[in-house]
């Protein structure tokens, strides 16, 4: 499984997060799935009907991450929350493929993670 994690401010659109994914995606191999908070889960749907794929809904605690972002830390108690979403997605056992890149508009983030069985 290949995921990738979102972080976003709730002012992103679907352009916002897709420009957040091909950054991420660039050179990776497609994505089988999109995560982010449950809280925000909804706000994904429309990117991910238009590539066919899910969307997992991950809850916090989060997993401890390599970026550091102060506020992700103080909101959501983890480094970066698209970091933190996609390794959660994928399970133990998973790593980061892409560590999380800022969409043009900077309201979005994305990472992408694969498990241990992709």
């Amino acid at each position: 499984m290949i995921v990738a994690g979102f972080g976003f401010s709730t002012r992103a659109d679907v352009a916002s997060l897709a420009d957040a994914l091909a950054l991420a995606q660039n050179g990776q191999p497609p994505v089988t799935a999109l995560a982010t908070l449950a809280d925000k889960a909804p706000l994904l749907d429309g990117l991910a009907r238009a590539m066919g794929v899910p969307v997992i809904p991950v809850t916090e605690p989060l997993p401890d991450t390599p970026t550091r972002s102060d506020r992700s830390l103080s909101e959501r108690g983890t480094g970066s929350v698209a970091e933190a979403c996609a390794l959660a997605a994928v399970g133990q056992g998973g790593y980061l493929r892409q560590t999380r890149v800022i969409s043009g508009d900077r309201l979005a983030t994305c990472a992408i993670a694969q498990g241990g069985n992709a």
